[in-house]
């Protein structure tokens, strides 16, 4: 396997990678144009599309913004309502794996920034029947929210004549450099199905499983093409426009509403994904189960790229925490239907041949990242820290009106906190 001399990222990333002469792989070149491109200019870009859409006359909302209790939803809504006074129709899709912390974070968006909010909550049984049929084809448990986060946005956005969709960061951008900054692409239904989706959108599941009908999978089937342009519905990504870096907009955003960050089970990341209870537990095991890499490999090339890692302290974060226990997976299997052996079968179907082979009647791995520490051209082009004595913290805020375990599983929400 081919890993890149700079960040930690292997070849068989899913969404694609290159590498150039020097063994650096496209995200980190594509990354380096954050230190190169005038932000200034290219956020007057992003301030004359905010006030094409902004509605004179009070009548409606200007904009949508997809939202959760994790990533980075305070610092989109908070930038939006504050400093360009827009009034964003908030959109949020339940994902079923819901924490005590996401729902309380969800709460302090609508309580402390003050925004509408629609949720999305789609039938239980069905959305249990969809991970059984993602697991079986596509060895995913995290599919269905995938499905429902990527395209209720689009559907407010037809429904209530609301061109503008706001989304944060392009994830293939900002992990493989799919796409330069300069090229301001936008969401389409294309790239959700071949990258988000795997492929595999709902309406594919009518051929695939006897299970699921069409009157299950229709509240998220995408609007048609013609509904789309009817309406002008556009998705912009916000990091083609500024200076995008998570880890700082979550500590400012701290400062300011005081959510809840805190401890997780397999990255040293606190800030983002705290709102679900599968997402750097048992989905991201199956990511390591598939691809021989997970969470901590992303969030260490993020870190890596920023300077605030070198690509050998990465390594020994990814060394720490790639064989952290998964959590609670018994209580996962029977709310599927399955055993955990079945389970992990159905997970196994979808291992990549090219860093696991199976001998002796076992999965092993082929190759590894902490095989490279030292390999030919890594000094050349390794990035130096900017901050030794940091040492990457991740801040825990764990506010006085949360109360009991904050990863405990709900699966219903809630609309305000007290303050």
């Amino acid at each position: 396997m081919k890993y890149c001399t700079r960040c930690v990222y292997p070849a068989n990333h899913p969404f694609g990678l290159e590498f150039d002469e020097d063994g650096v792989c496209s995200g980190c070149r594509t990354h380096e144009e954050k230190d190169q491109l005038n932000w200034s200019e290219r956020g007057e870009k992003l301030l004359k599309i905010l006030y094409k859409y902004k509605d004179s006359g009070g009548s409606r909302h200007d904009c949508i913004v997809p939202v959760s209790g994790g990533r980075d939803s305070f610092f989109i809504v908070d930038l939006l309502r504050r400093q360009y006074n827009l009034n964003p129709l908030l959109v949020t899709f339940n994902r079923h794996y819901n924490t005590r912390a996401g729902i309380y974070n969800l709460e302090r968006i609508r309580t402390a920034i003050g925004c509408d909010i629609l949720t999305e909550t789609i039938n239980p049984e069905v959305y249990r029947r969809m991970t059984l049929a993602s697991l079986k084809y596509r060895g995913s448990i995290h599919w269905p929210y995938l499905v429902g986060s990527t395209v209720f946005p689009v559907q407010i956005a037809v429904r209530r004549r609301i061109p503008l969709i706001i989304w944060g960061a392009h994830q293939g951008m900002e992990q493989t450099g799919m796409f330069s900054h300069l090229d301001e692409v936008e969401m389409t239904r294309r790239y959700r199905k071949e990258h988000d989706l795997m492929g595999l959108e709902p309406e594919d599941l009518l051929d695939l499983s006897d299970d699921l009908s069409e009157e299950d999978l229709s509240p998220l089937f995408y609007p048609t093409d013609d509904k789309l342009v009817d309406v002008g519905v556009r998705g912009i990504y916000l990091n083609n426009y500024i200076r995008w870096d998570t880890k700082s907009q979550h500590e400012s955003m701290h400062e300011r509403y005081k959510y809840f960050t805190g401890k997780q089970l397999r990255t040293f990341d606190t800030y983002n994904d705290v709102d679900c209870a599968i997402y750097s537990s048992i989905h991201d095991a199956i990511k390591i189960r598939k691809l021989g890499y997970g969470k901590i490999t992303d969030h260490v090339c993020r870190e890596i790229r920023h300077r605030r890692l070198t690509r050998e302290q990465g390594i020994d974060l990814v060394k720490k925490y790639n064989d952290k226990p998964e959590g609670d997976l018994r209580r996962l299997t029977k709310w599927l239907g399955l055993t955990v052996e079945e389970f992990w079968k159905m997970v196994d179907n979808h291992r990549d041949n090219d860093i696991y082979e199976f001998v002796d009647n076992e999965w092993k791995t082929r190759d590894n990242i902490i095989n490279y520490l030292d390999a030919a051209g890594v000094k050349n082009v390794g990035l130096k820290n900017n901050d030794p004595d940091n040492n990457c913290v991740f801040f825990e805020n764990h506010p006085s009106g949360l109360k009991d375990e904050p990863y405990d599983l709900q699966l219903l929400m809630r609309g305000y906190v007290h303050t």
